[in-house]
């Protein structure tokens, strides 16, 4: 990731008010993504079955029993393991730079109580309904990281956000219709994907470059220029930010039209 993204002069709802999300909520919204992998003394990134930040601030993880990670854990001094959470958080489109953002949550992995291992996993499922979940005291352990300390990478800028705002924030929510929604963009619009391109200042655009989707939040639309060397990234915003996935269509449909009235040949 090599630019910021910010949004391009002139496009619909534009206003000194913020138009995206706080490095918080991108921190929220990228630590639910799937792919993950711990790391701590001794051990360099190892598999995590399923990963959760539950509604009531705890950070879960499930590994396997017999894997490092639970093992360092239960043969752990002090009771704990210091550790690092990697979420990384792939495009769901063919990007020549795939990594969109990556979030590290540090801080100690801590056994659960056998008496407590229901009620968490019950809060896990409310956010995550996995099916690593139903591995639990079978062959998988679910763990407790707490937290000391959160790091977001993005657009070629690291962040470090105070486990406070953390998760005091939520995640996007069309988190869960984003991938849908951007590949169905992608595969069956290409109409609409070139008329939102047509909005990106020609200033910004070079010979050979390729605008392609690249997220999609309840704040609007990115869009990677895919350039000769590296890439930049630019927001579409939505008129408002909507609430829901319910609101989606009509915030997609009211920023086609104004791109339309912009480019009245189209």
């Amino acid at each position: 990731m090599t630019r910021s993204t910010r949004p391009a002069p002139g496009q619909p709802g534009r206003s000194p008010q913020r138009q995206g999300p706080t490095p918080a909520e991108r921190a929220r919204t990228v630590a639910g993504r799937a792919g993950a992998a711990v790391c701590a003394a001794g051990i360099d990134g190892s598999r995590v079955l399923a990963h959760a930040t539950t509604a009531d601030g705890q950070v879960f993880v499930v590994v396997p029993t017999d894997g490092d990670v639970a093992t360092a854990v239960r043969h752990a001094a002090d009771g704990d393991l210091a550790a690092l959470l990697l979420v990384t958080d792939h495009a769901p489109v063919e990007l020549r730079e795939p990594v969109r953002a990556q979030v590290w949550l540090s801080g100690w992995l801590t056994p659960i109580l056998p008496a407590d291992v229901r009620p968490a996993a019950l809060a896990f499922a409310d956010v995550a309904p996995v099916g690593a979940l139903l591995d639990v005291g079978r062959g998988a352990t679910l763990l407790r990281l707490d937290l000391a300390e959160v790091v977001l990478g993005e657009c070629g800028t690291v962040t470090e956000l105070t486990p406070e705002d953390y998760l005091a924030a939520a995640p996007d929510p069309l988190a869960d219709v984003e991938a849908h929604a951007l590949q169905h963009l992608d595969h069956a619009h290409p109409e609409e994907l070139a008329l939102l391109a047509s909005r990106v200042p020609t200033a910004w655009l070079g010979d050979g470059d390729v605008v392609r989707p690249l997220g999609l939040d309840r704040w609007g639309f990115r869009l990677r220029i895919e350039q000769r060397s590296g890439h930049r990234d630019v927001r579409m915003p939505f008129s408002a930010p909507v609430t829901g996935p319910e609101e989606l269509a009509g915030a997609i449909s009211r920023l086609m039209c104004a791109a339309r009235q912009a480019c009245p040949g189209r």
